[in-house]
């Protein structure tokens, strides 16, 4: 398995760090070394909000990704502050709902989803980065969904949002599955 750097950014209370701690938690089921960090300024509702998260096979030297593999970006200012960052070859999957803008990047893949038009679709926006996650694992499967689903299970205890963040993970896979048909 290769190591995968991935970097997650968003405003405060769009579930960034959910979606690396999720990572994370699904890379230890499945055996693998991985390392999960947070940064967020002080107001975290609303202020930016990121993390890094870092899968492998192999020991892992440090948590910090400078370059990371996979960019997952849910707002527009993150996509500013990152894109440049990612490395040639690399993976940027967008929220197409809220990011507002074209990837200049021309090697790199792009994965643009309306994530979050997809969640209110589905329910609550607060599904939007499980949506992203499900575009995730069909574009990279770097984790089974079993493990992904049973990370959900153990974080998430009310039974509707567990239905709602199920949902939000098929639809997403779909949804990548749907836009690599016309790419």
């Amino acid at each position: 398995m290769p190591t995968h750097e991935i970097i997650i950014s968003g405003f405060g209370g769009q579930g960034v760090l959910f979606l690396g701690e999720m990572l994370a938690q699904a890379a230890v089921r499945e055996g693998l070394n991985t390392t999960w960090l947070p940064a967020y300024g002080p107001e975290q509702r609303g202020g930016t909000a990121y993390c890094t998260v870092v899968i492998s096979d192999r020991p892992i030297a440090s948590p910090v990704v400078a370059d990371p593999s996979i960019l997952i970006v849910l707002n527009r200012p993150s996509l500013d502050r990152f894109e440049d960052a990612v490395r040639p070859g690399g993976i940027i999957l967008c929220d197409g709902t809220m990011v507002g803008r074209h990837v200049e990047r021309t090697d790199v893949r792009l994965l643009n989803v309306p994530a979050t038009a997809i969640a209110k679709e589905l329910g609550s926006t607060r599904s939007t980065n499980v949506v992203l996650l499900g575009a995730l694992l069909e574009a990279v499967p770097l984790l089974s969904l079993e493990s992904i689903h049973a990370a959900l299970e153990a974080k998430v205890t009310n039974p509707q949002a567990r239905a709602l963040n199920q949902a939000a993970l098929k639809r997403g896979g779909r949804e990548a599955r749907e836009s690599a048909g016309h790419a």
